[in-house]
């Protein structure tokens, strides 16, 4: 078991194993294929939601707080390691989280109604202004990854070259977006959690 535990990709390889059989359980005893497949896109959309809030919330309730604390022989080992690796993920369960989101809407009937907040229908559903509200959110969010902070990022941790000046001021447009998104990333799980129990 240690053997298992001590390597990172067998102990994921080892879970996925675990979870598709449970997939299939889920398959077997599925009221219909509709169902069964929402159920899919569903568990795809919060583990990579997971990945990408999780990181989001790393860097801003551990790495940015704390960088200015580390002494500077030290900071190399965080953004020449620790943060490249970290944003790789980051990014990639960003999209992943937006594309299982909008198709768990295909496949649920309400991305038209979700996007215009309700405002297509009469009267005005508010599911889908709830939802549609979080979608926009995670939306911007997800925009805000991979136009704003992912390229300021390659410029502050030196993937792109760069003077100081312009790694500054990158740093300083990466880390304020960051907080964009960690402020809009709590209403948006409101929504994101709350919907479908209250409006089911």
């Amino acid at each position: 078991m240690t053997a298992l535990l001590s390597n990172f990709r067998n102990t994921i390889i080892v879970s996925v194993i675990l979870a598709l059989i449970m997939v299939a359980g889920y398959y077997v005893h599925r009221t219909s294929d509709g169902a069964f497949y929402e159920a899919v896109f569903r568990w795809m959309h919060v583990f990579f939601g997971i990945l990408w809030i999780g990181l989001l919330y790393y860097f801003n309730f551990v790495q940015i707080r704390v960088m200015p604390q580390i002494p500077a022989e030290l900071k190399p080992a965080i953004s020449k390691y620790i943060a490249p690796e970290a944003l790789f993920w980051f990014r990639w369960a960003a999209l992943a989280t937006w594309v299982m989101g909008v198709i768990l809407a295909i496949s649920r009937g309400y991305l038209l109604q979700a996007i215009t907040l309700g405002f297509t229908e009469h009267p005005i559903n508010p599911q889908h202004t709830f939802i549609g509200v979080g979608m926009w959110l995670a939306t911007i969010m997800f925009l805000n990854v991979w136009g704003v902070i992912w390229p300021n990022q390659k410029i502050a941790l030196g993937i792109k070259e760069a003077d100081a000046d312009a790694k500054a001021k990158a740093a300083k447009m990466a880390m304020l977006f960051s907080r964009i998104n960690t402020l809009l990333s709590i209403p948006m799980l409101v929504t994101m959690t709350m919907n479908q129990t209250i409006f089911g």
